[in-house]
C-alpha cells in the first residue's frame, strides 16, 4: 500500500509499551502518530525507534507559541525525519509563515498541517472561549489562514471534510481524528465518524487510536478497516 490512509495513534505511556504496540502492526498498512504523552515520556528516541521498524511518523505536538519559537521547534522536528508534523492555526499568520519557512529549509521536508478546531470542542465550548462562530465557520477561517501560509493541509473533523475539499481543493490534505468504529465508545471526542464515512466525505488520512490499539488483535482490526476503505468506489471518494 503506497499511501496508507490510516494513522494509528500510539498513545502509550512508555517506550516499551509503544514498541510492543508497533510490533503488532505493519508499516505498509498504516502510519503511526506520536503525541504529547509519548513524546514527553520518551523524547526523540521514540521517533528513531519507530522509524527503524519501517514506520512513517506523524509527530502530533500541535506547536503554538511565538513565531521564532515555533520555527525552531518545527526545524527540530523536521530534522528527526518525521513524515508529518502540526501546529495550531490559531497561532496566527506570522507564526504559520515561520513554521512553513522552517520546514521548507529542512533536508527532508515533512508534511506540515495546521490544527483548526479540536474535535473535543462543541458549540458551547467555543462560546465559553469567546468565539461567536459556529465550529464549521471557525474551521474554515483557520484553514484559510493555513492555506494562505502554504501549508499542506489541516486537521479537522470529518464533518467538515466535504465542504473543505470544495473550498480549498483536492490537493489540500485533510487529517481527521475523532474516528470511531460502529459501536465504539466516543470517549472525549464529540464530532465523530466511522473510517468509511470519513473517507467518503473527503478525508485523506484518518487517525484511529483505541479502536485498533485496544483490540485483542490490532493487526486483524487494521486489515479489516483497510479492506473496508479499499472497497469504497473511487467515484465516491471526494479526496
Amino acid at each position: 500500500m503506497k499511501d496508507p490512509r490510516i494513522i494509528v495513534a500510539i498513545d502509550a505511556p512508555s517506550l516499551d509499551e509503544a514498541l510492543r504496540l508497533a510490533a503488532r502492526l505493519k508499516p505498509e498498512l498504516c502510519r503511526l502518530k506520536v503525541g504529547k504523552e509519548l513524546f514527553t515520556a520518551c523524547g526523540p528516541a521514540i521517533i528513531e525507534k519507530l522509524m527503524a521498524l519501517g514506520f512513517q511518523v506523524f509527530l502530533d505536538l500541535k506547536f503554538h507559541d511565538i513565531p521564532n519559537t515555533v520555527a525552531g521547534a518545527c526545524a527540530a522536528a523536521a530534522s528527526l525525519g518525521v513524515w508529518m508534523l502540526n501546529v495550531h492555526a490559531s497561532g496566527g499568520p506570522r507564526m504559520l509563515d515561520a513554521a512553513r519557512e522552517a520546514v521548507d529549509k529542512s533536508a527532508q521536508r515533512p508534511l506540515l498541517i495546521a490544527v483548526t478546531v479540536l474535535t473535543s470542542l462543541q458549540q458551547e465550548d467555543l462560546f465559553q472561549l469567546g468565539f461567536v462562530e459556529e465550529p464549521q465557520a471557525l474551521v474554515f477561517r483557520l484553514a484559510g489562514l493555513a492555506r494562505e501560509a502554504g501549508f499542506d493541509g489541516v486537521v479537522c473533523s470529518a464533518h467538515e471534510a466535504a465542504p473543505m475539499k470544495e473550498r480549498f481543493g483536492r490537493d489540500f490534505r485533510l487529517v481527521t481524528p475523532g474516528i470511531r468504529l460502529a459501536g465504539d465508545a466516543m470517549g472525549d471526542q464529540r464530532r465523530v465518524m466511522t473510517p468509511q464515512e470519513a473517507v467518503q466525505a473527503g478525508s485523506d488520512y484518518v487517525v484511529i487510536g483505541r479502536s485498533i490499539t485496544a483490540s485483542d488483535d490490532p493487526l486483524s482490526r487494521l486489515l479489516t478497516i483497510n479492506s473496508d476503505l479499499a472497497a469504497i468506489p473511487l467515484r465516491s471518494r471526494i479526496g
